[in-house]
Formats: structure tokens, sequence, C-alpha cells
């Protein structure tokens, strides 16, 4: 039956127009929430937030686009990173926010788009440094990262191209980002790269098929190679972490009765940090066995589609034992690819460290628990605050 809703114009959801950043966090939360700010569209929310953020005495902040960094200055010896992108995948009739109890779970949920991925935890970022930046207490310099476009392709995402171009704005002896992570620490990330497979072949009627070359049995062979391949399980520092090779796409055929000339898909191997981009490419063609997109076998063109390197856990470091001790010790390996891995190219050890479960992560019911959201600020505080 037709109907005569109309779509949301989430352009609308601006927000109150300004922001106290010591408000609690989980109320600090809700406001980010209700700000629209899905990738590309990060303009409302960067504006307040730097507003909010130049308010705050004795403090630099420095605005690329629609990525903002602050940084105290209080020459304390150390200096501690606290990144969080501040923009969401698009919305599904999951704004404004709203609090309430998970009729699952019996907890009272802050529900809402960015609630776990990521606005909770750059909540409690934002809501860390505002308090301490001239708090006595803090015995870290901060220096906060809140970029745009992460949930998009990383020739956009603001922190990768805040380091290219002003590498001097990171230094530090840990960077925490606050990607969902139950309230627990979690620890280096797995890297990931993406390949896409092209066989070719000769179009005939399937009623001939022998004047033919059946580009998708080509590639059906490869995907074959793929499903019988075991992947590692590794252990660094004592975390494990699994990886695995699957094509995720593939596409082909002309019509119910023709031999396709080209079949086409994407593979994805996500890879444990302890090995190199190269070495993990070289490994896959190893496992696919049609070559080298320099030296491709037969019928064959191979793409490097995209890559990322991972992030080693850097639990050997001090200023990393000093956040886990803070935390309650509990550590986790990270599956998946986070943006740790840039700072881990800088040398810097990174974890991931927020609130609300990643499995909730860009679905239309996406909550979080309210009590993780006071767990993550609170673990947070006590570590900026110990010496």
């Amino acid at each position: 039956m037709a109907t005569n809703e109309q779509p949301t114009d989430y352009h609308q959801f601006r927000g109150t127009g300004s922001l106290t950043l010591t408000d609690d966090p989980i109320s600090l939360t809700a406001a980010l929430v209700d700000i629209y700010s899905e990738s590309h569209n990060e303009q409302v929310i960067a504006n307040v937030l730097e507003t909010a953020l130049r308010e705050i005495p004795e403090v630099e902040v420095v605005r690329q686009g629609h990525t903002i960094i602050a940084r105290t200055q209080r020459d304390l010896g150390d200096r501690v990173i606290l990144a969080g992108h501040i923009d969401t995948v698009p919305p599904a009739n999951n704004m404004p926010s709203r609090i309430g109890l998970d009729e699952q779970t019996g907890q009272e949920t802050l529900f809402g788009l960015g609630s776990v991925d990521m606005k909770s935890g750059a909540a409690c970022y934002i809501h860390a440094f505002a308090t301490l930046a001239n708090s006595p207490d803090l015995r870290r310099d901060l220096t906060l990262v809140l970029y745009e476009c992460e949930e998009v392709s990383t020739k956009y995402n603001g922190l990768h191209r805040l380091v290219r171009t002003n590498p001097e704005l990171f230094d530090g002896s840990v960077a925490l980002l606050g990607e969902p992570s139950n309230a627990q620490i979690e620890a280096g990330c797995q890297g990931t790269l993406r390949l896409r497979l092209t066989a070719h072949g000769q179009r005939a009627h399937s009623a001939r098929s022998w004047l033919g070359d059946n580009a998708l049995h080509k590639l059906a062979r490869v995907m074959v190679r793929a499903a019988d391949y075991e992947a590692a399980t590794v252990e660094i520092d004592g975390l494990t972490y699994r990886e695995g090779l699957n094509f995720v796409v593939a596409e082909s055929g002309v019509a119910t009765n023709t031999i396709p000339d080209e079949a086409w898909a994407f593979v994805n191997f996500r890879f444990a940090p302890n090995r190199t981009v190269d070495e993990a490419l070289a490994h896959t063609y190893e496992v696919l066995g049609i070559g080298t997109p320099e030296d491709p076998a037969e019928g064959f063109t191979i793409e490097i589609d995209d890559t990322a390197s991972g992030a080693l856990p850097g639990l050997d470091q001090p200023a990393t034992q000093a956040l886990v001790q803070a935390t309650g010790g509990q550590v986790h390996p990270k599956f998946g690819w986070t943006d740790v891995a840039c700072f881990t190219e800088l040398g810097i050890p990174a974890v991931n460290f927020g609130a609300g479960d990643p499995g909730l992560s860009h679905t239309k019911d996406e909550r979080c628990p309210v009590e993780q959201i006071t767990t993550v600020s609170d673990q947070l505080l006590k570590f900026l605050t110990t010496a």
C-alpha cells in the first residue's frame, strides 16, 4: 500500500548549538548523537566542538577541514593522545538519541546513531580533556584529536591527512582510540588487504559451450582454494589474533543461456599484525595461485584495491602497561582494522578503549549501556591523574 510518509531530513538534527564539555559523559554522548554528522557532513559538529574547545584556557587548538586537534602545553614530561572520529554511517531512523531500558539486557541504555561508533568514546575523551586540561591532578599532557571521515575511504580520513601534513602534533608515549570495545582495552589491530580478481574467457551460447571459455568456472577454482585454506592463529604479547582469507563479493553472468566471458570478485585477507603488508600480499598470492598483479596467470587480472598495515599490541611499553593497570588489567586482541595502526606507524603504541559492543556498530538498533560510558570515563580519568 502506498504511503505518504516523507523521508527524514537528518540535517535538521543540529543539537542545541553549544556544548558544555564538562557535562557528565552520558549527557555529552547524547548531545553528540543529536548532531547529524554522517561522513562528509561533519561541519556542524566540528564547529560546535571547536568553539567549545577554544573556550578552555591555555589550550592550543588547530583545525584542518573538519578535523580538530587540541593540546595542553604544561610540560608534564609525558603526553597521551586521545583520538576519536566524529562522523557516522548514514542514519537509519535512529536519531535523535533516547535513554531507556534495553529490553534484552534490562540495562539503562543510550540509543541512537553513533552511540557505539563512536560518539560515546569521543564524549569520554572530550570530557577528560576539558575536565583535566587545567587541573592540578593531571599527570600527563594531553592531545585530543577529533577527526572526520573515518567511515569512508581512507583517502578522506582526517586523522591520516593530519598525520601527513602536521606530524609534529603527534608526539606521545601512548595513544588511545575511542572505538567501541565493551569498556575494555583492545590492543593492536589486524591488518587488511583487498584484491580484485578478474577472470577472462570467451562468450558462447550455453548450448554450444565448447565454443566458449567459461570465466566463472575459472574464478570458481580460485574460490575453492580460498575455501579450503586454513587461516593461521597467531599469539603476540599473550594475545591471540585469528586471521581470515575470504571472498566477499563476486559477480558474473551475461544471460541464463550464455557462457560468461568475465567474472570478477573481491578477496579480503585480515592478517595478524606481525605480518607486513608486503608479506601479507605475498602470502595471499601464494594461496590463490594465479600469480601477481605484475605477472598474473593466463586469463586473469589482479588489482590491489586497498591495503592497511596492522598494529602490534605494544603491551611491553611502560605507558601501555600503566594504562592496562589503571583499567583493571583486562586486555583483549582487536579483531578488525582501526586507526590505531596510524599511530603505530608513527612509533606510538596505541590501543582501542571505548564504550559499547562493536557488534552493534552500523546497525539500526545501535545502543550503548550507560554503565559502560561511566566505566570508560572513570578509568580514563584514573589513568590520566595517576603518576
